[in-house]
């Protein structure tokens, strides 16, 4: 099993090339949830994540709906900066899906308010808005795997 990274609606494609390329590093899985703001084949995409997509499990949903119904049996961890919880409050396992919404909205309301009790937040100054989405999901994916010892890694 792995760790789980879900991008709602992504909109910038080097944000998820330069995910892909993390979990190409970390054997994670990258789940990618319609619509995407870019084409699969755009090369900015495929510049940021190099030649590590060969590396990389990415799957594709037409909604989220679709995803959960698929893992049913999954916890799942939403970033917002809504949350009320850091995302270092949280006690991560194998198998966990990490979900980000889309870089000039986030993740849909309906969507947090139907999770407010795995929804996790990065602490920062009020002077932005958000972090970068590639950052964020590095951030609390090294966590994750911090936490469970870094399996596999070397």
């Amino acid at each position: 099993m792995a760790f789980h990274i879900v991008l709602v609606e992504p909109e910038i494609p080097a944000n998820t090339g330069n995910i892909a390329r993390t979990c190409a590093a970390t054997g994670t899985c990258l789940h990618l949830v319609r619509p995407l703001g870019f084409n699969t084949d755009d090369r900015t995409l495929k510049r940021a994540g190099l030649d590590y997509w060969h590396a990389v499990q990415v799957f594709y949903y037409d909604s989220f709906r679709e995803l959960q119904e698929k893992y049913t049996s999954s916890r799942f961890f939403f970033a917002t900066t809504k949350a009320e919880r850091y995302y270092t409050q949280f006690e991560y396992k194998d198998g966990d899906m990490l979900v980000f919404g889309k870089e000039t909205k986030g993740l849909p309301p309906e969507l947090i308010a139907a999770n407010r009790e795995s929804c996790i937040r990065m602490p920062m100054t009020d002077a932005v808005r958000s972090l970068n989405l590639s950052n964020s999901a590095a951030i609390v994916l090294f966590e994750a795997l911090r936490q469970t010892g870094f399996p596999g890694l070397s």
